[in-house]
């Protein structure tokens, strides 16, 4: 059953999800907007069941006895755990009609778009930290970490969100989003590495070393604002960028209140604290 949901506003963009009876979806605590009130919602510590028919984990029913709530107390204990790791919530909230549809809306958290995914089971989606917004219940939240070489390249690369399943999954980015297809250039993209909100499983996501330790790759990484490193994006699947990046945001804001602390330069002069 597909979540029926509309993405509405433009400068910070809202979902309203429209759910059927017995239909569950969920959001990370801190997304939830508003719900009629035949709408229930409750908040768990543990993620969906992996799309499993009622969230019913294998072996954690009464024939599971207690080795099976022990091994499902140990299952959300580390998912959890990951969650906090990441620096994610430690909690979800849950969503649920009865007697007749119900209606939920969700936010996300910066001024800037939302997309809503379809998975259709065949291919799992990566996105950023805080990307996720909400899903329905039969669409798995993973936590996914890259090699460790690329992480501590990268910064915001080393871990990212992950969602497998069948069903919708909505996420939320800062500033305007674009649709790009690495395949469509030549096969290989090269971006910020705050500026990629999600990709489809089959891209393969690195980083590398903007220039080398010349005086132009130095002039890049001092005056250019980025840094050392650029995310690179090769592969043939759908990749979603956003046009602004949370450490812009957060410059801009300190910059507004008397407190650049960016300095003249940007790059490796920045002071900002990530």
């Amino acid at each position: 059953m597909t979540l029926q949901q509309q993405i509405v506003g433009t400068a910070m963009q809202m979902t309203v999800c429209t759910l059927q009876p017995g239909q569950t979806a969920y959001c990370e605590a801190g997304k939830f907007l508003f719900k009629t009130s035949n709408v229930t919602m409750e908040t768990r510590l543990s993620g969906p069941a992996g799309g499993r028919p009622g969230g019913v984990q294998p072996g954690g029913g009464a024939a599971g006895g207690m080795s099976g709530m022990l091994r499902q107390a140990m299952g959300t204990a580390m998912q959890a755990g990951q969650r906090a790791l990441a620096g994610e919530s430690l909690a979800f909230q849950y969503f649920s009609a009865s007697g007749g549809e119900g209606t939920v809306g969700f936010a996300g958290v910066l001024p800037g778009e939302m997309r809503a995914l379809e998975l259709d089971g065949t291919r799992a989606w990566f996105a950023e930290k805080d990307a996720f917004v909400a899903a329905e219940s039969t669409v798995h939240f993973g936590i996914a970490f890259q090699g460790g070489r690329t992480g501590r390249s990268g910064g915001e690369g080393f871990i990212l969100e992950k969602f497998t399943g069948h069903g919708t999954v909505i996420i939320a980015g800062a500033g305007n989003f674009i649709d790009l297809n690495p395949a469509d250039f030549g096969g290989r993209i090269e971006v910020d590495t705050g500026c990629i909100v999600a990709f489809e499983e089959g891209i393969e996501y690195g980083v590398q070393r903007i220039g080398g330790l010349d005086r132009q790759g130095l002039m890049n990484a001092v005056f250019g604002g980025e840094g050392l490193s650029l995310a690179t994006l090769e592969g043939n699947g759908r990749v979603i960028l956003q046009s602004m990046t949370i450490e812009g945001l957060a410059n801009a804001l300190k910059k507004a209140q008397g407190g650049d602390k960016q300095g003249p330069t940007g790059g490796l002069f920045s002071t900002h604290q990530g």
